[in-house]
């Protein structure tokens, strides 16, 4: 496996996706109370850390690229789908900066859109 599917299929691994998951409420909740280095420091750095570890110990990623959500990200999670996942934290941040609920929730329908991009594709 190249570092290129490496970097993909290391995104559905469930230790990856629990960290993401996991972080994603308290950085929030973190930026809602206006504590911007904590934020910063929660939101980013397992994320980073656990990504940047299973990306130099990989573990075995054969059975999640053989897997039928292995074969979705390869078809439907192109580097613009990155960005956007990513990028739906802003709204997210926005929101919870000025309590603004409604910019959260736009920012969780960004991160759904963007991971369910391709069944949005395929019934289109």
């Amino acid at each position: 496996m190249d570092f290129r599917e490496k970097k993909l299929y290391h995104q559905i691994h469930p230790l990856k996706l629990a960290t993401d998951i996991g972080v994603t409420p308290l950085a929030l909740y973190l930026v809602w109370e206006h504590r911007v280095l904590a934020a910063l420091l929660v939101g980013l750095v397992p994320p980073m850390a656990v990504s940047l570890a299973m990306l130099k110990w990989t573990p075995d990623l054969e059975k999640l690229k053989r897997s039928e959500f292995g074969r979705y990200i390869k078809k439907y999670m192109t580097p613009l789908v990155e960005a956007t996942r990513l990028l739906s934290m802003i709204p997210m941040t926005y929101g919870a900066w000025n309590h603004d609920f409604r910019f959260i929730v736009l920012g969780l329908v960004i991160l759904a859109i963007s991971w369910g991009n391709g069944f949005i594709r395929q019934s289109g």
